[in-house]
């Protein structure tokens, strides 16, 4: 079993502003700066021994930080790529609020169903993060790794391996202080064949949140079962 530690890269100025970001490429800000350094102290008792990071300024200078702190090398994965929000990215969020309210809404409730215009959907992100998971758990078999990436990719990979609710997308925040501590417990079997202790439920499926196992793009069935910490400035509080 591995534990995943998912880390939010520090803050932009657009967070800070309450922008759109999606796949816009904005560096830290001071304050981003700051609380990667201030997140050395709480990431250090897990005694991560990989880390990863996601292919934009913010989680690439986070991961740096961390990393050098850490004595770590902190590698990039291209295929975690943020949603793409399209002619979202750059607007406030309350201009989408204020100009789309039903859009907002059905964003808010059922983000799943809803394309950006000129953005990408949901699925087509799950599936890069389903893709991500599961060669980090054929490369890691045990021990903790360290995961950086933000909203709202961040949110999708926590539910894809957690389960349940997935959450107001519009209230995802970045920034270090936010870290959920996940389980990466995977099985690899082929395609379309379902491992022994899972026969006496029902079929897996796709996306399944009900805490039946489900079965990623290549055949590596997860099974959702897992511990969610969240860690404020150092203050470990009990999730759900």
């Amino acid at each position: 079993m591995v534990q995943l530690i998912l880390i939010r890269p520090g803050c932009t100025d657009y967070d800070q502003q309450s922008r759109i970001q999606g796949t816009l490429d904005i560096p830290l800000s001071e304050a981003g700066r700051k609380e990667a350094t201030e997140a050395v102290a709480c990431l250090r008792s897990f005694q991560i021994s990989a880390l990863y990071c996601a292919p934009c300024s913010s989680a690439e200078q986070s991961a740096a930080l961390i990393a050098e702190a850490l004595k770590l090398k902190a590698k990039t994965i291209d295929r975690l790529q943020n949603v793409n929000l399209g002619l979202w990215q750059g607007m406030l969020i309350d201009e989408v609020r204020r100009k789309q309210p039903k859009v907002y809404k059905q964003w808010q409730e059922h983000p799943e169903s809803v394309q950006p215009p000129e953005g990408e959907m949901l699925a087509n992100a799950l599936q890069r993060a389903e893709e991500t998971l599961e060669k980090l758990a054929r490369k890691h078999r045990s021990g903790t790794i360290g995961l950086i990436a933000p909203e709202p990719i961040a949110s999708i990979i926590r539910h894809r391996l957690e389960g349940g609710e997935r959450g107001d997308l519009w209230r995802a925040s970045n920034g270090c202080s936010r870290i959920d501590v996940l389980r990466l417990e995977s099985i690899l079997v082929p395609a379309g064949e379902a491992p022994a202790e899972a026969s006496s439920s029902a079929p897996a499926t796709n996306g399944s949140s009900n805490g039946a196992p489900t079965t990623g793009a290549a055949g590596l069935v997860h099974k959702p079962k897992s511990r969610v910490v969240f860690v404020y400035r150092g203050t470990v509080v009990e999730g759900r």
